[in-house]
C-alpha cells in the first residue's frame, strides 16, 4: 500500500471484481471511502430480531434461528422447493429456495445467523425468497462458559447493504482492508486528542469495524464524530483565513453620494436590525480585504433593502454590483423592486440591468454591452450571470439571494468575474440554526435580522386536514372567494404542473447543474396530488370561484410569459394566481392577502414558511391555509402543524432541523464539494461542533501554515482534491 494508505484504490486490496461491485453499490473507490462506510447498527450472535416489526416490501438484515427445514416437490413443474422457517422466539418467517436442496446440509434446526432479503407477503405470511445468509460458527475450541458468553455477546457490525452486496460481504472486505493497513496518519493533533479524551484515528477505525464490546464502538464513534467536526471546521476556518489574505478595493459611500441621496428619499425609518446589519456591512466593505458575510432574516424583514444600500456604497466608489437570484421570476421581481426603490433619478444614474437565460438575443446583447462597459452599475440575473460571455467592467460587490438554492461553486464562479476579489454578501430568508451556520456557512461572518418593519398586519395560519374533514376543501375555496370579494387577491400553490410532470423546477437552461427530478410512480400512494393544470380547471368551474379572474404561473412557461403574468397580478388584473413554488421567494404583491398551499405535506417546513411570507405584506392581514391529506400524528402532518403553530422562522428552523433527515440539511448543493457527514449530526451535536471549531481555531492561530501539523495539512488538501474530483465528475 502506498504512502497515503487512505488514497489507495480499493481494487488493490480486495480485487477488481469485488471493488467494482462496491463502487456500483456504495460509490466507494478508495480504501478511505470503504473505511468510512460505517456500520448502521450492531447485532449479537445471541440476539434475535423482532420479526413482527419487519416492513413488507423492504430489504432487511436480521438475526434469527432456524426451527424447521422442509423440502417438497413442485406440482406444476419439475424441481423442488426448500422451505426454512426461522424465528425470533415469538414470530416466524419463512425462507424459500427453489431447486437448492443442498442447503439442508447447513440450514439445520438450531442454527443461528444473519439473513438478508426483501420481505414478502405470501398468503398472509411473511417470507424471504432466495435470501442471502451467513450462519454463525460455533465459539472455537474453547467451550468454557466465559468463552461462550464472550462469543455470544461480541457485537457484529451490520452495514448499509444493497441487493447485490450483503452486510457480511462488506464485513469480509473490511477485514481484508484492516489487516493490510499500516499505521494511519491522524489529522487531529495529539494534544487535542489528549484534551478531548479521544482515540487515535487508527484505533477508532479498528474498534468501530471490529469491536469486542459495546464500549469499543461507542468510544470509536465519539472519536470519529469529533474528527469529522474538527476537519470540517478546520477547512472552513482555513478558507476564511485564505480569503483574508486577499486584497481588494474598499467600497465606501461618499458624502453627498448615491447612498446618501437614497437614504434622504426613504419614506420610512430603517429598523434597528437593518441599521445594525448595514453598519456591519459598511465596516466590512471599508476594509482592503474582501467581505464574506451572510445576512439571514425573517421573511419580509428587509434584507433586500440592506443589500441595495451596500450596492449604492459600491457604486459610490465606481464599482458594479451583481445580484444572483435563483429564478427568472425572482430576478425580474428584484429588478422592478430595485428600480422602484431607487426612483427615476437614481435609476438613470445606476442603470439597473436584467440578464437571464431566456432573454431574446438582441436584449441579451444590449445587457452584456451595458455590463462590460460599466454603464450598468447594478446587474440582476439568474445562473446566466455565470456564463463565459458575461464580463464586468469593475465588479465590486456580489450579492447572492436565497443562498440555499446555490452551491458554493456558483458563488465562487461569480466572484471570479471581478478583476480583483469583490466583496460578497449572501442573503437567506431561511433562518439558520447556529449549528448549521457553523457547519455550512462557517467560512462566512453571520448577521441576523429578526425585526420586521412597522405596519405589517400579520398572518394567521390554519391547517385544513382533509384526512379528518374532507369537506373542508369547499370552505377553503369559499374563503378565497370572500377575500377576493373584499378587493384582495390570493395565491394557490401546487407541487407539480400536471400529472405527467415531476415537482416544478424553475428551470434555467444556462445552469449546467439544473436537472429535473425523476418522475415517481405514485400508484397506491393515497390521493393524487394537486397540479397547476388540474387546479386551474377546477377553480374555473367551482361555483365559489368560477367568476374570478384566475391564471396560472409555473416554471415551464417562457420567461416573457411569466413576467407578463406577474405584472398582471401585481396590477390587480388577476384575482387568483395558481402557481408552483416559482413564487416562493421575493415576490411582493401587497394586495395579496391569502395563500392556499395544496398538498402542504409535500413541502418542507422552511418552504412553507417562505410561501406564507408572500401574503400579509400590505395593510391587509394575511391568511395562510395549509391543505393536507396527511393523517394526524404522521411526520408529514407534524411538519405542517409546526408551521401553522408559529410565525417565528428561527423556531421553525430548529424544528425543521430536528424533523428532517441530515442529508437534507447538508445537501451537496449547500456544502459544495465538501465531504458529506457520516456520523456527525448537526441537530444534536452543536456543542461538539462548537468545541471542535474552538480547537481548530487555536491550532490555526498558532500554526497558520500548518507547518507543524503535516497530517492535518494533508487531510485538508485531500478534501480540496476530493472537491475538485467531484466537480470534474459532473462535467
Amino acid at each position: 500500500m502506498n504512502a497515503q494508505p487512505l488514497a489507495a484504490k480499493l481494487d488493490s486490496v480486495i480485487g477488481g471484481r469485488t471493488a467494482s461491485a462496491f463502487k456500483r453499490a456504495f460509490g466507494v473507490v478508495t480504501v478511505g471511502d470503504l473505511l468510512e462506510h460505517y456500520p448502521r447498527r450492531y447485532a449479537r450472535r445471541g440476539e434475535l430480531t423482532a420479526l413482527s416489526e419487519l416492513p413488507v416490501g423492504e430489504p432487511v438484515t436480521i438475526v434469527a434461528e432456524v426451527i424447521e427445514v422442509r423440502e417438497r416437490t413442485m406440482k406444476a413443474r419439475r424441481g423442488s422447493i426448500l422451505e426454512v422457517r426461522i424465528t425470533d422466539g415469538k414470530g416466524i418467517l419463512s425462507l424459500t429456495f427453489f431447486n437448492q436442496a443442498w442447503r439442508t446440509r447447513e440450514l439445520r434446526p438450531g442454527a443461528r445467523g444473519i439473513f438478508a432479503g426483501k420481505v414478502g407477503d405470501y398468503k398472509g405470511a411473511l417470507q424471504l425468497a432466495h435470501p442471502d445468509y451467513e450462519l454463525f460458527e460455533s465459539s472455537d475450541a474453547d467451550t468454557s462458559p466465559d468463552a461462550a458468553r464472550k462469543w455470544a455477546e461480541t457485537p457484529i457490525p451490520i452495514y448499509p447493504a444493497t441487493s447485490t452486496v450483503a452486510s457480511w460481504q462488506v464485513h469480509k472486505a473490511m477485514a481484508l482492508v484492516l489487516d493490510s493497513l499500516p499505521e494511519l496518519p491522524d489529522p487531529v493533533p495529539a494534544d487535542v486528542r489528549a484534551r478531548e479524551n479521544l482515540l487515535t484515528y487508527g484505533q477508532a477505525i479498528e474498534k468501530i469495524h471490529r469491536p469486542t464490546s459495546d464500549a469499543d464502538w461507542h468510544v470509536a464513534q465519539d472519536t470519529l464524530r469529533y474528527r469529522e467536526a474538527f476537519l470540517l471546521q478546520a477547512a472552513l476556518l482555513q478558507q476564511r483565513q485564505i480569503a483574508r489574505l486577499e486584497e481588494t478595493t474598499p467600497r465606501v459611500a461618499v458624502p453627498g453620494g448615491l447612498l446618501e441621496q437614497f437614504d434622504k428619499q426613504l419614506s420610512f425609518t430603517l429598523t434597528g436590525d437593518q441599521t445594525r446589519v448595514g453598519a456591519e456591512i459598511a465596516r466590512d466593505m471599508a476594509e482592503p480585504v474582501p467581505m464574506n458575510r451572510l445576512v439571514q432574516g425573517e421573511v419580509g424583514s428587509g434584507k433586500t433593502l440592506v443589500a441595495l444600500r451596500a450596492m449604492l456604497a459600491a457604486a459610490d466608489s465606481g464599482g458594479q454590483s451583481a445580484l444572483l437570484a435563483p429564478t427568472e421570476v425572482l430576478a425580474g421581481q428584484h429588478l422592478r423592486s430595485l428600480a422602484k426603490s431607487l426612483g427615476p433619478d437614481l435609476s438613470a444614474q445606476l442603470f439597473p440591468t436584467l440578464l437571464t437565460g431566456t432573454m431574446p438575443t438582441a436584449e441579451r446583447r444590449k445587457a452584456l454591452l451595458r455590463i462590460v462597459s460599466g454603464q450598468a452599475r447594478i446587474v440582476v440575473g439568474t445562473h446566466a450571470l455565470l456564463g463565459e460571455s458575461v464580463t464586468f467592467y469593475d465588479l465590486g460587490l456580489v450579492v447572492v439571494d436565497e443562498q440555499h438554492r446555490f452551491g458554493v461553486e456558483q458563488r465562487e464562479a461569480l466572484r471570479q468575474k471581478g478583476h480583483q476579489p469583490p466583496h460578497v454578501l449572501v442573503l437567506t430568508a431561511t433562518p439558520i440554526p447556529r449549528t448549521v451556520a457553523m457547519t455550512v456557512f462557517g467560512d462566512l461572518e453571520v448577521s441576523t435580522i429578526r425585526e420586521l418593519p412597522a405596519g405589517r398586519a400579520g398572518i394567521e395560519s390554519f391547517v385544513a386536514g382533509l384526512a379528518e374533514h374532507p369537506g373542508w376543501i369547499h370552505r377553503v375555496w369559499e374563503r378565497v372567494s370572500e377575500e377576493v370579494a373584499a378587493g384582495r387577491q390570493a395565491f394557490v400553490v401546487c407541487s407539480a404542473i400536471d400529472v405527467n410532470e415531476p415537482d416544478d423546477v424553475d428551470f434555467d437552461p444556462t445552469d449546467p447543474d439544473a436537472q429535473l427530478p425523476d418522475l415517481k410512480d405514485e400508484k397506491d400512494q393515497g390521493p393524487p396530488r394537486s397540479t397547476v393544470v388540474g387546479t386551474l380547471a377546477e377553480l374555473r368551474q367551482l361555483p365559489a370561484t368560477k367568476n374570478l379572474r384566475i391564471e396560472a404561473l409555473h416554471g415551464r412557461m417562457p420567461g416573457d410569459e411569466k413576467d407578463r403574468i406577474m405584472r398582471a397580478f401585481a396590477a390587480h388584473e388577476i384575482d387568483v394566481l395558481v402557481a408552483t413554488t416559482v413564487i416562493e421567494v421575493g415576490v411582493d404583491v401587497p394586495n395579496a392577502s391569502t395563500m392556499v398551499v395544496l398538498d402542504a405535506d409535500r413541502f418542507g417546513v422552511s418552504q412553507l414558511h417562505q410561501l406564507r411570507g408572500r401574503v400579509g405584506r400590505g395593510e391587509w392581514a394575511g391568511l395562510c391555509l395549509l391543505v393536507t391529506n396527511a393523517a394526524p400524528g404522521t411526520l408529514a402532518r407534524t411538519r405542517v402543524d409546526a408551521v401553522a403553530g408559529t410565525l417565528d422562522g428561527f423556531e421553525l428552523a430548529q424544528a425543521d432541523l430536528e424533523l428532517r433527515q441530515e442529508g437534507d440539511v447538508l445537501g451537496s448543493a449547500q456544502s459544495g464539494g465538501r465531504s458529506s457527514l457520516k456520523l456527525l449530526r448537526v441537530a444534536s451535536d452543536g456543542d461538539l461542533i462548537a468545541m471542535a471549531r474552538e480547537d481548530a481555531q487555536h491550532v490555526l492561530e498558532l500554526d497558520p501554515g500548518l507547518d507543524e501539523h503535516v497530517e492535518l495539512r494533508h487531510a485538508l488538501e485531500q478534501r480540496v482534491d476530493a472537491s475538485a474530483r467531484a466537480a470534474l465528475s459532473k462535467n
